[in-house]
């Protein structure tokens, strides 16, 4: 029997050592730093609102969800204990119990009992413990039980010789210990012994529950006792050798049952509702410090420690685990796979591994140092796909396959061929006397081939982010690429993939995913299956295949997505696994995910791997959101807090406001964002935030509405939280201001008139003035009109009479024409009695009247030339002026001569002699010269 327990004892303190590899659900931490006050913190209570209250050294913290608030204990000493009821946080320390209450500034405000009932409390007393039962808060001290009727507002004082060393709330009753003494129950106000047992008696209790309709006991150091019967019997469970020399300071039963205890160096313990051992959480992981002072299980089933240095928050109901490396950090996993009941992890330093139902840690694999990027089973063998090369795993051993630096992947193309995918191209893998080994790289490409898949036998699709998809040919032995391309149905883009799922080729990106389809030969976008890609949270293109659950796995900043078998239809159905991506993060593109047990899925991240178990993932229970705070302050001014109240009017100069909302949420694996709208400025809703706080500034006057509303992995809260208030007109636009604007206006108004109507009146003289004056511009303008016109009228007058000039000129050249015709006629046939008809002629011929009368019709045509040229040469003869005249109307010797009766020699000689008069150049023409005139 004592082998037996020793070798318990044994195997149990290698559990321990060994247990700091176990998955641990998600833990909030919260430093001193963090919450802003001392490392211990003794008790926690939770408000219906679902606020935490922290009883901490310095004084009572408050956390929202969002951010911690510190009100000091009004004597400065340490708060031991606090609990909420109703609308009030009741708190007990140094020599004083009461309770705190908000304003409606949102703000805390204390209220002593024991000043207020004047209650002499004993010298260095202090208050642990506070419960409440039937309207009645019960505090206690060591030396004493106080009941405070909160009715009556009464106080009974149960008194003790000894140390009270525990009570406790057991369904409708009071139960405590009294060291030395044994355990008593109160009723009717009166302390009544229920068991003086020395293991009560001399063992200090850390908690007392009811159970299967028994009482049972929980102590220090000697583990758990329940009473039957009236006797103390011990709980024999299979935990209680694990329990030996661990002292447990605080603990609390569940509402599953269960326990969880908080021991002083050793952590939290959780024990399942028949006792047994489940798991312990110590610093090692993830724990900010291995004594825990205080448990509580708040409305949602999250664990809060108090711890000696911080304060924790384990979600307990989360379906996440997480297994943190802190010893030996492996770095960031790659990839993952369970192979023969082995759990293999591929990292940037190597390859390691553990049995997939074990709690131990991981074992390196040999001769695997290094990068790891895939791990792949093909026909019961093991493929690594390292930076050294291609190893095969063959139990704790890596055997180097090719030592082709650099490779990404393997695929089969038959029993005996592998095509290798490199840093430089791909390659091909044979198995000859049951070895692999590396026969030949495929000629004609040498891009880097991190995905690629075979299809159709000969063809080979492979995807480069920065350059796209090559769609390559191989010959039938598989030596070298006989036709390449690259496909233009689809965009290259960083941290796209391409992957083969239920025998179709498909292609995945920023953009969605796409199908290939081999009658058309390219992609076509799939809308099914790009639901499984977020744009506006996009973080990778990466799709894993999960054939054995036939699901399709993607990953995005805030989230997990996977596509599973439609139930009623071929469509596949979206799930959605809200996750903050700093949980799950990974190097991006190289995100991992496998199936370990039907419904639970490891994730490979930075430092360690998740577990996510399907059948926990649940919708995110109801919630509200809430006004913490309301600030207001002028420019230059320090902010202060305004009623919650509403309803407010803020003057003009306080048009800066700042409002502080909150949402107590206490998941670590939730996002909590909010939107917010101000009617009365803006209509809309602002973009989702995480920022919890808002800043509204210069308001200009006006009536206001603030609203807020949240969500926690993109459900809404239930409720929208609203503010309504007003920012006053400033002083200048007050009513009794503003009806003397009115008389000012008026006034103004009535002198604007006055003087508009007088500048009027000058105007319209000053327009009749103009009007005059342009009236008699106009006239003159018509007058200047009618002797343009009257101009233009004497001057075709003159264009007529040079027409009649032309005209006489031209009859008296055809005249005497005629004259010298006849006059030769009569000359040549005889001088019988024609002499007198000769000499009537040649008075005719040498008639001045024509002359006169040509002389008067050309003075009306050209007025000035005549007296202009006799100016100019005053030697001109009447004749020499007569030659003028004709050649201004630029006639020719030949038409001249008729009118001087001259022959054309004749005029020639005149012209001459005129231009000798006249002092004309040699080269000057006399008819030019008379026409410039």
């Amino acid at each position: 029997m004592n082998c037996f327990k020793k070798s318990l004892i044994i195997f149990l303190n290698f559990l321990v050592f060994s247990i700091f590899s176990q998955e641990v659900p998600p833990i909030n931490i919260f430093s001193p730093e963090d919450y802003g006050a001392e490392n211990q913190n003794w008790a926690i209570t939770q408000a219906p609102n679902k606020y935490v209250y922290v009883a901490n050294n310095k004084g009572l913290l408050e956390y929202n969800g969002t951010s911690w608030r510190l009100y000091p204990t009004p004597n400065e000493t340490i708060l031991r204990s606090v609990k909420s009821f109703q609308d009030k946080i009741y708190c007990g320390f140094y020599r004083d119990f009461g309770f705190w209450k908000k304003n409606n500034l949102g703000v805390l405000e204390y209220t002593s009992i024991v000043e207020k009932k004047k209650i002499e409390m004993l010298e260095d007393e202090q208050i642990w413990e506070i419960l409440e039962l039937d309207n009645f808060m019960i505090f206690k001290s060591l030396q004493r039980i106080y009941l405070y009727d909160l009715k009556s507002e009464s106080v009974k004082i149960i008194k003790s010789s000894k140390n009270i060393i525990k009570i406790a709330k057991v369904e409708n009753a009071i139960y405590f210990q009294e060291l030395y003494k044994g355990v008593f129950v109160i009723e009717n106000g009166n302390p009544k012994l229920i068991s003086d047992n020395s293991i009560v008696k001399e063992n200090k209790l850390v908690d007392i529950f009811l159970k299967n309709n028994k009482l049972y006991f929980l102590t220090q150091k000697e583990g758990f006792y329940f009473l039957e019967n009236n006797e103390l019997q011990k709980w024999e469970i299979s935990s209680n050798s694990f329990l030996e020399n661990k002292t447990i300071y605080s603990s609390i039963q569940l509402q599953d049952e269960s326990f969880v205890l908080g021991s002083i160096s050793n952590g939290m313990i959780y024990l399942t509702k028949e006792g047994d051992f489940k798991y312990q959480i110590t610093k090692s992981l993830g724990l900010s410090n291995n004594t825990v002072l205080a448990v509580f299980e708040d409305v949602d089933q999250n664990i809060w420690l108090g711890l000696d240095n911080g304060i924790n928050t384990v979600n307990m109901s989360s379906p996440f685990r997480f297994f943190v490396k802190k010893q030996d950090f492996w770095g960031t996993i790659y990839t993952s796979i369970i192979f023969n009941n082995n759990l293999y992890i591929g990292t940037n330093q190597g390859l390691f591994v553990r049995k997939v139902s074990a709690n131990s840690d991981f074992e390196f694999v040999k001769n695997t140092q290094g990068q790891v990027w895939d791990l792949h089973e093909i026909d019961n063998t093991l493929f690594c796909s390292h930076d050294s090369g291609t190893f095969i795993i063959q139990e704790n051993f890596g055997k180097l396959v090719t030592n082709v630096e650099g490779t990404w992947g393997v695929k089969k193309i038959d029993k005996n061929t592998i095509l290798q995918g490199s840093y430089d191209g791909l390659y091909v893998l044979v198995k000859e006397n049951n070895q692999w080994k590396l026969r030949n790289k495929l000629e004609g490409f040498s891009n880097s081939s991190r995905y690629f898949e075979i299809i159709e036998g000969n063809k080979i699709f492979v995807n480069h982010e920065y350059k796209g998809v090559f769609k390559l040919k191989v010959n039938k032995d598989f030596t070298k690429i006989i036709e390449s391309s690259k496909e233009t149905s689809v965009e290259k883009g960083i941290h796209s993939s391409i992957f083969t799922f239920n025998n179709s080729l498909f292609y995945a990106s920023r953009n969605g995913i796409y199908r290939y389809l081999s009658e058309k030969k390219s992609f076509q976008l799939d809308n099914s299956y790009s639901t499984l890609i977020s744009k506006d949270k996009f973080l990778t293109g990466k799709i894993i295949p999960d054939v054995k659950s036939n699901k399709l796995w993607s990953f995005s900043t805030n989230e997990i997505r996977f596509l599973s078998p439609g139930k009623l239809s071929n469509e596949p159905e979206l799930n959605i696994i809200p996750l903050k991506g700093s949980l799950h993060k990974s190097a991006t593109g190289y995100e991992n995910i496998i199936n370990i047990t039907e419904k639970k899925y490891l994730i490979g991240t930075t430092d360690g791997f998740l577990i996510i178990d399907l059948n926990k993932i649940k919708e995110p229970k109801d919630f509200s959101v809430t006004i913490d705070a309301v600030f207001k302050n002028s420019i230059d001014t320090e902010k202060k807090r305004v009623s919650l109240v509403g309803n407010i009017d803020f003057s003009n100069k306080e048009n800066n406001l700042e409002f502080t909302f909150s949402v107590p949420n206490f998941s670590k694996t939730s996002t909590v964002e909010y939107q917010y709208q101000l009617e009365g400025l803006k209509e809309n809703w602002t973009l989702l935030t995480k920022t919890n706080t808002v800043l509204l500034e210069n308001l200009p006057a006006g009536d206001y509405l603030f609203k807020v509303k949240a969500f926690i992995d993109n459900k809404p809260s239930l409720n929208i939280a609203t503010y309504r208030f007003t920012i006053e007109r400033p002083w200048y636009l007050l009513t009794p201001f503003i009806v003397i604007y009115i008389i000012l206006f008026v006034f103004i108004f009535y002198s604007i008139h006055v003087v508009t109507k007088r500048y009027y009146r000058k105007q319209r003289e000053k327009l009749l003035i103009d009007a005059q004056k342009e009236l008699e511009l106009k006239e003159l303008e018509n007058s200047q009109k009618i002797i343009k016109l009257n101009n233009d009228k004497l001057r075709l007058d003159i264009e007529n009479k040079n027409r009649e000039l032309a005209t006489s000129t031209m009859s008296i050249i055809k005249k005497n024409e005629f004259l010298n015709a006849i006059k030769a006629e009569l000359v040549s046939g005889g001088k019988n009695n024609l002499d007198k008809v000769v000499k009537i002629i040649d008075k005719n011929l040498n008639n001045t009247d024509d002359w006169k009368l040509f002389q008067e019709a050309f003075n009306n045509a050209d007025k000035k030339f005549l007296k202009k040229i006799k100016n100019n040469h005053p030697e001109l003869t009447p004749n020499d002026l007569r030659l003028c005249a004709y050649l201004r109307l630029n006639l020719s010797s030949k038409e001249i001569a008729p009118l001087l009766n001259i022959s054309p020699r004749s005029v020639e000689v005149k012209r001459y002699r005129l231009r000798k008069k006249m002092n004309l150049e040699h080269d000057a023409n006399l008819t030019s010269y008379i026409l410039e005139l």
